[in-house]
């Protein structure tokens, strides 16, 4: 596939708190800016996916309508998907496949996410979307109490500490640095003391491992490559794909720490034709400090045991072996609820189309991008490449 479809354009609005904005609001700056950006018009584009607007307390199924009434055109395929923060990579490989088969010609991909408001049904509605409603639901579990479970076994297991996740937030925060878009931009550096010292939010996360609720989205464009060799000076190449669906709730995974990444990344690297040795840039769900380390290991960036070491080494800093999470990550850049996982891709893409600005790292010939829905449930993996 990685001869026929690329991914010709990726624009992304910066995580803010849009208060006055409704959901389709932010749907309309993003498509408004990408195409500007792009230099496209709307009768360029015969497709249209997208996951569901609204928060996590309510969507709107049927987005993919309003889009295609707002741009004006008629689409060959269109769907409203929602796999969470996995459903970006997803979208991407529908599209590939629809090119691919002649079933369409440039494709959107497009997520906005506003963070959920507190209020009355709010944790309830939350519960009912990820957690299995009998077993975890009447204890009263909240996100960073779930990721906590799962963190915490990971520590035990690992001999990972409090200090190595912290290094986590600290490197995002060095990439935010350098990235005017970053909502921790102007924040100044972060050490592993600020995040120790920072208020404890759940064991064993304080509130500086924790990433930051933000509003906004973005979109990329999928294309054959004969459109994205013409509308890119440098297009991505889809590379590889792999998704993976183990059970769903944390109450029955089988393993916690062996998450269905490790399913979905060896498909994609087999698809590729690529060995973790051969990314030179990985950007990996960051919802909490604790979920890079344990990607780098189920990817196989890491042996088992090895990825606080490897974290602590500055191997995924600016300047590092494998820079992760280049723009910022969900911790330092910002958190935009439903669309969280487009942040990754779209700021993959940016490195593999050579377009990431002062975040961009040299030689990025192969990009991974990894994400998921739910509480590491969902899992997708997708490899860019500047080349088929």
């Amino acid at each position: 596939m990685s001869n026929h479809v690329t991914i010709a354009g990726a624009y992304e609005i910066p995580p803010r708190r849009y208060r006055e904005h409704s959901s389709i609001d932010l749907f309309r700056m993003i498509l408004g800016g990408a195409l500007a950006e792009w230099q496209i018009s709307p009768a360029d584009i015969d497709g249209v996916i997208t996951t569901t607007g609204g928060d996590i307390t309510g969507h709107d199924t049927y987005i993919h309508g309003r889009l295609i009434s707002e741009l004006g055109i008629n689409a060959s395929i269109a769907e409203t998907m929602n796999l969470g923060g996995g459903s970006h990579q997803a979208m991407v490989n529908r599209a590939a496949m629809a090119i691919h088969e002649g079933r369409a010609n440039a494709v959107i991909c497009v997520s906005a996410g506003k963070m959920m408001r507190p209020g009355l049904g709010a944790a309830d509605a939350m519960v009912r979307a990820i957690c299995d409603y009998n077993l975890e639901g009447p204890y009263g579990p909240w996100i960073a109490a779930l990721y906590g479970l799962v963190a915490t076994r990971f520590m035990h297991e690992k001999n990972v500490t409090a200090e190595d996740l912290a290094r986590v937030a600290v490197s995002a925060r060095k990439w935010a640095l350098l990235n005017p878009e970053a909502r921790q931009h102007e924040a100044g550096p972060l050490t592993i003391e600020d995040v120790l010292e920072s208020r404890m939010v759940v064991t064993p996360f304080h509130y500086l491992d924790c990433s930051l609720p933000s509003d906004g989205g973005g979109v990329v464009l999928v294309t054959r490559a004969d459109l994205g060799r013409e509308w890119a000076a440098r297009p991505a190449f889809v590379k590889g794909y792999g998704e993976y669906h183990p059970r769903g709730t944390v109450s029955d995974p089988g393993s916690l720490i062996e998450t269905g990444a490790v399913i979905s990344g060896r498909k994609a690297f087999a698809e590729a034709g690529l060995t973790p040795a051969d990314i030179d840039v990985a950007q990996l769900y960051d919802a909490f400090s604790s979920t890079p380390l344990l990607l780098l290991e189920n990817l196989g960036f890491c042996e088992p045991g090895k990825a606080a070491g490897f974290v602590n080494s500055g191997a995924i800093d600016p300047g590092g072996s494998l820079p992760v999470n280049t723009y910022g990550g969900l911790m330092s850049f910002g958190h935009t609820g439903e669309s969280s996982g487009m942040s990754l891709l779209v700021q993959g893409a940016k490195q593999a189309l050579g377009t990431a600005g002062p975040t961009q790292v040299e030689n990025a010939g192969n990009v991974l991008i990894h994400a998921y829905g739910g509480i590491m449930f969902y899992h997708t993996t997708m490899i860019l490449g500047d080349e088929p």
